[in-house]
């Protein structure tokens, strides 16, 4: 699949805003690293890899919607032999609903339904994007993943997700990552790709590396 387009999110950071949330606010120990798997993380695939696909990623930027699918079939032909990790990195300067989705996801893996909660934000990002009533939305959608909706609502607004959440975009301000998505493969940036077969072509090089 060749993309018509590709735009990253921009980030927008105020010296208030960045001074708030590295003064201790949502502090995780140990803290995360680029390219090392976190207690905390969210893995797919096999985490004892030799490869660590990293992806940083606000839900409701577009452009990462765009790579949704990608990054499926790359893990579909992969699965066993890489790692992704998916980091929360939402830009709430230009997306107001990306820090609640980001709390979803995390509150539905609290019942075992990360990555579920994961496809369907992305599948219904431009139907929860603009809503104001962003919970009764996302309890809705609990509810279609057969988990129990007072739970999911207690973990949402629980301050360990919370702080989980505002962690992992601390830490993606403090590495530079300028904007989503931003993958990483073994800790190494790369150059978005432009279609799935790229990607693939980037993993069979890094697969055959770590070979050697």
């Amino acid at each position: 699949m060749k993309f018509l387009y590709w735009a990253v999110g921009a980030v927008v950071v105020f010296g208030g805003f960045y001074l708030l949330f590295t003064s201790g606010a949502g502090a995780i120990d140990p803290p995360f690293e680029v390219g090392v798997i976190h207690p905390l993380d969210r893995v797919k695939g096999s985490a004892s890899s030799t490869v660590i696909l990293t992806e940083y990623s606000d839900f409701q930027c577009p452009a990462c919607r765009t790579y949704y699918p990608v990054i499926r079939e790359v893990m579909a032909q992969y699965g066993d032999r890489v790692a992704l990790i998916y980091r929360h990195f939402p830009l709430t300067s230009i997306h107001p609903n990306a820090e609640f989705a980001a709390r979803a996801a995390e509150a539905a893996g609290r019942q075992g339904k990360f990555w579920e909660m994961h496809d369907l934000l992305f599948e219904k990002q431009n139907e929860w994007s603009g809503v104001s009533d962003i919970v009764s939305t996302f309890r809705s959608y609990a509810t279609l993943l057969a988990i129990s909706p007072d739970q999911f609502e207690a973990d949402f607004r629980s301050s360990d997700v919370k702080d989980l959440v505002s962690a992992q975009r601390v830490h993606a301000l403090r590495v530079g990552i300028q904007g989503t998505p931003s993958f990483f493969i073994n800790g190494e940036q790369i150059r978005n790709p432009n279609s799935a077969d790229e990607f693939k072509s980037i993993i069979e090089s890094a697969l055959s590396q770590s070979q050697n």
